[in-house]
Order: C-alpha cells, then sequence, then structure tokens
C-alpha cells in the first residue's frame, strides 16, 4: 500500500498538479457530469455564464486572500469592502459626474487603502488578523451607506455613457452572452502563480508563513512583506468590486457579508494552508470553480440553496483534516 503511495506521488503528471488540486479536479468532472445528468436545464449555455457571473468576484477575492493566509492570517472585510468600495464608486459617478474610469481607479484605490490600514496595524501591532479585519468588515458595511446617504449603486449600463466597462466581463452578441472576463480570470491566475512560487514578494510572504522569526534574523523587512500581503488582498478585493458592478445591475449598501467565506473557502479547498506557510493560487480557482460549480448545480436537481452551504462546509473541513494530517506526517 506504501509503495503504491510513493509511486502516486512520483507520477510526473500528479507532481505538476498536485495531489490535492488532482482530487479537487476529478470532483469537479464528477459533479458537472452528474448536473448535467440529473437536468436538462443545467445543460444550457446560459449556465455557463452563471457560473462565470458567480466566479468573477468571488474569485478575484478569493485570490486576494491566498496571500494573507499564506503569511498565517486572514481578510474577513472583503466580502463588505466589495459592496462599499461598488457604491461608492456608483455614488461618484451619479452624483458628481466623475467619468467611469476614474471611479475605476477610485474603487481600486479604496481597496488598496483598506488592505493597507489592515496589514499595517496587524503587522506593527500584532492584533490578531481576525479581530483587526473583522472590525474593518463592520466599518465597510455602514460606511458605504453613511458616505452615500444609503444611496443604491447603479452603475452605467446599456446605451449609458460609461457602460463599457461591463464589456470587461461580457460582450452581448445578440442574445447569445461570451463570458470574456473568464480570460481575464485565468490571465491573472497565471500572473500571481508566478508571483507566489518565482518572485522575492512570493518567497518572502510564504516566508512570514513558515518561520517569520527565522526571516526577521536574516535581515528581511517583514513588517514590509506583511503589509504588501494585505495590499494585494486589498488590491483584488477593488478588482472584485468593479466586476461585482459589471455584472449586477444593482448593489445595496451594507450587503456583501459572507461573500469573504465562499473567497476564504475558496482559497482553503484549492490547499492553502490556514496556519500559513503554503498556498496555491491554481488551487484557489480550482476551489473557487467547485464552489461556483455547486452554487449554481444544486437548484438545478432541486435542492435548496442552503444545500450549497452545508455541502461546502463538508468539503471545507475535509480538505482542512487533509492539510491537518498532511503538516503532521511531516518531520
Amino acid at each position: 500500500m506504501e509503495k503504491q503511495k510513493k509511486g502516486l506521488a512520483s507520477n510526473p503528471i500528479v507532481r505538476a498538479i498536485g495531489v490535492q488540486r488532482l482530487v479537487i479536479l476529478i470532483v469537479l468532472v464528477v459533479l458537472y457530469l452528474f448536473f448535467y445528468w440529473r437536468s436538462v436545464p443545467f445543460r444550457r449555455y446560459t449556465t455557463l455564464v452563471q457560473i462565470c457571473n458567480y466566479m468573477y468576484y468571488i474569485l478575484l477575492m478569493a485570490i486576494g486572500v491566498t496571500f494573507p493566509l499564506i503569511t498565517g492570517g486572514n481578510d474577513l472585510s472583503m466580502g463588505t469592502g466589495l459592496i462599499c468600495y461598488s457604491v461608492i464608486g456608483s455614488y461618484l459617478i451619479r452624483m458628481y459626474e466623475m467619468p467611469v474610469w476614474m471611479a475605476l481607479i477610485c474603487t481600486i484605490a479604496m481597496g488598496v487603502l483598506m488592505g493597507t490600514v489592515n496589514g499595517v496595524i496587524i503587522a506593527k501591532l500584532e492584533i490578531p488578523p481576525f479581530i483587526m479585519t473583522l472590525s474593518t468588515m463592520m466599518f465597510c458595511r455602514g460606511m458605504g451607506a453613511v458616505l452615500t446617504n444609503n444611496f443604491s449603486g447603479t452603475w452605467p449600463d446599456g446605451s449609458q455613457a460609461g457602460a463599457w466597462f461591463r464589456s470587461i466581463f461580457r460582450i452581448v452578441h445578440g442574445k447569445t452572452i461570451i463570458p470574456l472576463g473568464m480570460l481575464w480570470m485565468i490571465l491573472l491566475v497565471i500572473i500571481m502563480t508566478f508571483i507566489l512560487n518565482h518572485t522575492r514578494v512570493g518567497r518572502y510572504i510564504i516566508a512570514i508563513g513558515s518561520n517569520k522569526e527565522a526571516l526577521k534574523l536574516s535581515g528581511v523587512n517583514v513588517f514590509k512583506w506583511h503589509v504588501f500581503a494585505y495590499m494585494i488582498c486589498g488590491f483584488f478585493t477593488g478588482l472584485a468590486a468593479i466586476a461585482y458592478a459589471g455584472t449586477f445591475s444593482n448593489i445595496t449598501p451594507g450587503t456583501g457579508a459572507g461573500f469573504e467565506l465562499d473567497a476564504i473557502g475558496s482559497a482553503i479547498i484549492g490547499g492553502t494552508a490556514m496556519t500559513g506557510g503554503s498556498g496555491s493560487v491554481v488551487g484557489t480557482f480550482l476551489g473557487c470553480l467547485l464552489i461556483s460549480l455547486l452554487k449554481t448545480g444544486l437548484p438545478f436537481i432541486g435542492l435548496q440553496a442552503n444545500w450549497q452551504q452545508i455541502i461546502t462546509g463538508g468539503i471545507l473541513l475535509a480538505a482542512v483534516t487533509i492539510d491537518m494530517m498532511r503538516n503532521r506526517k511531516r518531520p
């Protein structure tokens, strides 16, 4: 039995993909085929578009939070932050006639600013990330409503001036919607995988999660790279706010709580260790795809949306258990 395990681990394809990511791929294929078999409506092209629409903003947050998770932290402010930045961006367009391109920059800048605040306080004062980001989650939940006087956000759509930004994520050709945004998602996954695995940024962020004290003793500015991990998360939350605005027509202030759980769950299911020190952007992508497929597919077979949370919770628990068992086996 032990020889079989070693043989599987030494397989070049398995080594390239990773055992956990390979398992997710198999589960994805089985789930898709199951939904395809059980539901004729699921086979429609619009289902694919629906999966993509949900994936855009969750995946962007998931890519971002992978980096704080690798340091041993997290970010609970992403969900409410996404809504807050998107609402304020739409408010600037509607009330102050700000050009859309400038509102997009402001939306990203707000995400980076909040990520920087989280990172500086966590790294400098060593406040637990859970407490710090829980505080900023509540702050974002109320800030969007206060600054816009409970303004319900709507970004330009249809033939309105500035509606061009929606074509970043989808191209409408007659009655057909082309999910162009998925190409950008794949490109971002490739770029961030390279940054994590082949640059000094990634090496230091991984080292913070593995052994922060040893990194300090080696002369590295740990504070700088710790903050940078949260800045990356904030940047991607800003992008997620744009993706949300580009996909949905109406944005309600004070909502968004729970989005961050799907993003964090995607990263953990994809192999990012909750204790820090390791992670995979590709794994995060696959984890997000799995959650999106469940969320979209379960209603097609007659199960309520709450079942998605139950099943996702079970998958998440299994992923964490596997990670803990794997860590115990390490010397």
